[in-house]
């Protein structure tokens, strides 16, 4: 039975998010102020952590802060976080979200809502704790094995688009070239190679219903696809042997001119590994079937690419990205 701990100061909050997840057979255990939380796990360790944002004595922020420090000097792995607040502030969620929060849920409930997210980050949770596990013991026997782990994975998360099937492969293969191109060594080209397998892996927390969806986003479901290289990052950081996998899953789809998701970091602050990412994930959007269209043509591909230089892609990576296509006279890198 998955555990949950709902810290609020507001008695009707606790009750209502304690009804809501009891119904779904979760175990709930309500705290009233963030000092109680951190005196709470001392002794227990729940599955995740409802947290409230604004709590007389110490808020949100400063809990999770002081909870981050008491579970490092107690060697204990750090236990999920949704944030609750009924603030329209992007900046409280940015500064959330910097801290380590996994989510953030806005009050009053809506009962659906809640109960997704809180299994979506229980199961992403999970699938993190069982990747590094399977990875830890299948990279002592080989690195073949790791790669057709990787690999298996990679067609887990395509098999949820029905529109992209294929889509981690391709945008693996193209990265590795470009890789390849600029003058890589032969490890850095498996490791990106490895990122771009992996690049989408947070899609596998993004509800099918939207991933599929044939008609336009509204804006929260949006706001929750653009949550997914948060949400991958997360899955893959603690992959010790492979630390760089998170950054491809992080930051590709940051823009080389800045304005891009989830930090809005921009240039060479983006690593290399996201910025080639970021151009075959690009190109392979546009040579792919789409619900609403189908594959570019490649005029058009390649027109999209030099006019996105220095904006939306590193000019270095998009030059050869240019130099692929001009080569591929019968137009065969597509889905």
């Amino acid at each position: 039975m998955d555990w949950i701990v709902v810290v609020d100061d507001d008695m009707s909050n606790l009750k209502m998010a304690g009804h809501i997840l009891s119904k779904e057979n979760m175990r709930v255990s309500a705290l009233k102020s963030g000092e109680a939380l951190l005196d709470y796990l001392k002794e227990n360790r729940p599955d995740l952590i409802l947290l409230d944002l604004h709590m007389p004595g110490m808020d949100g922020f400063e809990t999770m802060e002081k909870l981050k420090l008491q579970d490092k000097e107690m060697g204990l792995p750090e236990i999920p976080v949704i944030f609750l607040t009924a603030d329209e502030d992007n900046s409280a969620e940015t500064k959330g979200l910097s801290l380590g929060a996994m989510d953030f849920i806005k009050k009053p409930f809506v009962p659906e809502v809640l109960t997704i997210r809180v299994k979506h980050i229980i199961e992403l949770i999970r699938l993190q704790n069982h990747l590094s596990e399977e990875v830890d013991k299948k990279t002592k026997e080989n690195e073949k094995i790791l790669l057709h782990v990787v690999q298996m994975l990679a067609d887990a998360i395509d098999e949820k688009d029905t529109y992209t099937n294929g889509h981690s492969g391709r945008v693996a293969v193209y990265s590795r070239e470009i890789a390849r191109r600029y003058g890589l060594s032969d490890k850095d080209i498996n490791d990106v190679y490895m990122m771009g397998l992996l690049h989408d892996v947070g899609k596998i927390g993004v509800p099918d219903a939207i991933i599929n969806k044939p008609a336009k986003l509204t804006d929260e479901e949006f706001e929750i696809i653009k949550n997914h290289p948060v949400m991958g990052a997360r899955i893959l950081k603690n992959i010790k042997e492979m630390p760089k996998l998170a950054m491809g899953a992080r930051w590709h789809h940051e823009r080389f001119g800045g304005g891009g998701y989830p930090d809005n970091i921009k240039g060479e602050e983006i690593p290399y590994e996201a910025r080639i990412i970021a151009v075959a994930d690009a190109y392979d959007a546009m040579t792919s079937r789409r619900s609403y269209r189908g594959i570019l043509p490649q005029g058009v591909v390649r027109e999209e690419i030099e006019k996105g230089m220095g904006t939306q892609f590193d000019p270095e990576f998009a030059k050869i990205m240019l130099e692929m296509i001009d080569e591929d006279t019968e137009y065969n890198m597509k889905e």
